[in-house]
């Protein structure tokens, strides 16, 4: 039921405004969700080793995402890196929570407030936990982490090979500095 004050505008726009915060948490053509993910192994700190570059991490080394559980049974996730430009270490806290099975590499995260993007784990070392490779709702975003601060050539080529046959766009791909 409809509230009388409501106007047909005011109801376009909230249906709009959901759709639109929808398509934040989606999967990309072409993108499966790893199965299997055992969150317990998964937690704990990553490096960034490349990424495609976005404005909140534009100038960032030694950028690392740490994961812990939170009491509600969501995700703490603590991303670092540190700004040379600046001389700071710059922070963002978020929640991430699994958005359809719990051992489906498919969550949603939020750093502000209500609105949330996916984190879709597409590509993980599901033996030793040693590396993830992960994209949002859109091909624009991409990142090889680790659970240390430098990896194998072979990984790299292997990250590369496997996202640009996905239709990432590997030849704009940052690789982080780390100390």
């Amino acid at each position: 039921m409809i509230p009388k004050n409501c106007s047909m505008k005011s109801i376009v726009v909230c249906i709009l405004l959901c759709l639109g915060l929808s398509g934040c948490v989606s999967i990309p053509d072409r993108i499966e969700p790893v199965q299997g993910v055992q969150l317990n192994r998964y937690l704990g700190k990553w490096y960034e080793i490349a990424r495609l570059d976005h404005s909140f991490e534009r100038g960032l080394n030694d950028v690392t995402a740490e994961y812990s559980l939170r009491e509600d049974g969501g995700v703490k996730v603590i991303n670092r890196g540190f700004s040379s430009a600046e001389n700071q270490w710059k922070q963002a806290e978020g929640r991430a929570y699994f958005v359809r099975d719990p051992t489906e590499g498919y969550l949603k995260v939020s750093f502000f407030g209500p609105f949330y993007g996916a984190y879709i784990i597409f590509g993980l070392d599901q033996e030793n936990y040693q590396y993830a490779f992960i994209t949002s709702h859109d091909k624009s975003y991409l990142w090889l982490l680790s659970r240390t601060p430098t990896v194998p050539d072979e990984l790299i080529s292997q990250f590369i090979n496997v996202s640009n046959s996905l239709g990432f766009k590997t030849d704009q791909l940052v690789f982080v500095q780390h100390k």
